[in-house]
């Protein structure tokens, strides 16, 4: 057995099955994804769409298909049309107008809808995007984004510190799961809030305890990047 094949073994013992565990790729080789989906994995995600997700799913061939491809970094406008034949679910939409631009590309792409979180801003960085983190805004922009034929909105995702103190992070994961839970009461024809997604290597354990029902892990599978 691999080190990697024994470290996702390992991770997904140890976290209950109602949470799925998004593998983090960024940077790492087909080979070392080949290996991580030959072990169980089913879900991959990658930050960028063109060209690194782009040429890691033509390099997998059959073994791409057997998993759920996931967005969890920025999507640039000028990628939308490389991302959608590719992912099956967008993490990161962090404005109306992406939400926008991505629902005028989705038939194009050979797509009915394509499946969506919006990106919650939870500590109100200026270096980070996404919406602010309040009930009205994004109620409002629920409402603004129910005309959008192409997408369904599924959920909510927060990044939370990048760095430091897992404990850090968990008054972020409280803020996102208040307005996760309150959403639900919003009733529009395109969103429905099923998917929490938050945590990373470093804050997994505190965002399931705070209600995360996805996390996004890479360094604790394949080790920390070079």
């Amino acid at each position: 057995m691999g080190k990697i094949t024994e470290n996702y073994k390992k991770l997904r013992d140890s976290i209950k099955e109602d949470v799925t565990i998004v593998v983090a790729t960024k940077t790492r080789s087909v080979k070392e994804m080949a290996e991580v989906i030959e072990a169980g994995a089913e879900h991959i995600g990658e930050n960028y769409a063109y060209p690194e997700a782009s040429e890691k799913y033509e390099e997998l061939d059959d073994l791409a298909v057997k998993v759920k491809w996931h967005l969890i970094g920025n999507l640039q406008s000028n990628k939308i049309n490389k991302a959608l034949p590719i992912f099956d679910l967008i993490q990161t939409v962090e404005s109306i107008e992406k939400a926008q631009d991505i629902d005028i590309r989705v038939e194009n792409a050979g797509k009915i809808f394509v499946p969506i979180l919006l990106e919650i801003n939870s500590g109100k960085e200026k270096t980070k995007t996404g919406f602010m983190p309040t009930f009205t805004s994004i109620k409002k922009a629920l409402i603004q984004m129910e005309d959008l034929k192409h997408i369904e909105i599924r959920g909510l995702m927060t990044m939370g510190p990048d760095e430091g103190n897992p404990k850090d992070a968990r008054p972020y994961f409280t803020i996102t799961r208040t307005l996760f839970e309150k959403l639900k009461e919003v009733n529009t024809i395109n969103s429905k809030m099923e998917i929490l997604s938050m945590g990373m290597s470093n804050s997994y354990k505190a965002a399931i305890e705070e209600g995360a029902n996805m996390v996004r892990i890479g360094s604790l599978i394949f080790g920390e990047r070079q």
